[in-house]
Order: C-alpha cells, then structure tokens, then sequence
C-alpha cells in the first residue's frame, strides 16, 4: 500500500515543486518573462543635490542608469583617516543593469569629487514587471 501511494503521490509533488521553483525563479507577466538579479539598485553618496545632479545626469545620459533618485538630508557618520566623521549628505538610489554596475562604478569613480565614494549594490529579485521591463529597454546591456 504504501509503494503505490508513494508511486502515485511522488510524481504529483515533483510536477508541483518544479511549478513552484519556476515561478520562484522568474516572474512573468504577457510576453516579458523577469530574471531576478537581472537589474540591480546602486547607492551613491554625494556632498550635495548639485553634484548628486550632475552624475545623476550623466549616468542617465549615458545609459548606465534609467532612473536615478536623490533623497536629500541624510547625515553620515563614519570613520575617515583615524577620525569620526560627521556629515550632511545626499544619497541615490541608482536603477540599472547588473550587467552595467562596472561601467556605472566606474563613471561614478570618475566624476565624484570624494577621494573614496561610495557605490554599493545589490540585485533587484521582485518588482513591478512592467517597471522592470522599461528600466530593461532604457539601460542596454553590455
């Protein structure tokens, strides 16, 4: 009895693990199938909006970003040459290909008025489909 519940009930699960899986792995919705990790979000501090602007710009002229937000009035507390350091900030929040984030780094790198900036980021998994198809077709990949 309990080969032939097993026999009968295995097959069934493994069809619906697999089901699960898939959808874990991708999202789709009409002919746009989504792979998490296909885009990322980078993070960005600046000195001030004025220069938050100017790379946001550039990144986004440049197709290395198709959307870049900048959150005024955050305040940064690290460690800089020994000493504590306080200090007013702007952040951007960088949308854009995984594919990119070297070229991104690298224009940010070279822009930035700061001796070490910050470009941090991580894979984007879930989100609005439609949004995540544009952001596709605005950033090409490499």
């Amino acid at each position: 009895m309990v080969l032939l519940t097993t026999s009968l009930f295995l097959p069934r699960l493994l069809h619906i693990s697999r089901r699960f899986l898939t959808t874990m792995a991708s999202s789709t919705e009409g002919d746009y199938q989504y792979t998490p990790g296909l885009h990322s979000v980078s993070y960005v501090t600046a000195p001030d909006e004025e220069t938050a602007k100017k790379l946001a710009e550039g990144l986004v002229k440049n197709k290395l970003a198709a959307c870049v937000n900048i959150i005024p009035s955050i305040f940064s507390v690290y460690e800089w040459k020994d000493e504590i350091q306080k200090d007013p900030e702007v952040l951007m929040m960088i949308k854009t290909r995984t594919s990119r984030l070297e070229d991104l780094t690298k224009f940010v790198r070279d822009n930035h008025p700061y001796e070490v900036c910050e470009v941090i980021s991580t894979p984007i998994q879930h989100g609005n489909l439609p949004y995540l198809k544009w952001l596709g077709e605005i950033v090409p990949d490499k």
